[in-house]
């Protein structure tokens, strides 16, 4: 069995957002020459995430709209986290819901998706550099 790992950097501009990542995966698993096996992404930071789901704008207005809901910004005073002069302890909660990494299935060179699904990396407290890794593992 073979494995080869890769990091990807992200720096959005601002404090929430979402990120196919789904052709920076592909290439990853090229670069890897991997053609059965696995490909792990998995979010490096505690206020991002990566999850699977469909590449709708609606959907991901309706993510936002729903993950604020759960656990607004503001006010910040609300979370203890935030005690330690942070200003981010909703998006802690909120990369607990989407979720820290993925699981894909790979067959013949390629992922392995059903219908409509798409990588995708979601920023809770943007505005600076934050990494995902990729990892394949497989023959």
């Amino acid at each position: 069995m073979r494995s080869y790992r890769k990091e990807l950097w992200f720096n959005l501009p601002a404090r929430r957002g979402f990120v196919n990542i789904t052709q920076e995966v592909e290439q990853v698993l090229t670069e890897s020459g991997i053609r059965e096996g696995l490909a792990l992404v998995n979010a490096m930071h505690i206020t991002a995430s990566v999850f699977i789901n469909d590449d709708e704008s609606g959907l991901h207005e309706d993510y936002d709209a729903w993950l604020e809901r759960l656990a607004p910004h503001e006010p910040v005073s609300q979370y203890r986290h935030n005690r330690t002069g942070e200003d981010n302890g909703d998006a802690h909660l909120k990369r607990q819901v989407m979720g820290r990494e993925v699981v894909v299935a790979v067959t013949e060179g390629r992922l392995d998706f059903g219908p409509w699904e798409q990588i995708f990396y979601g920023e809770f407290d943007g505005r600076r550099r934050k990494r995902v890794l990729v990892k394949i593992i497989g023959e």
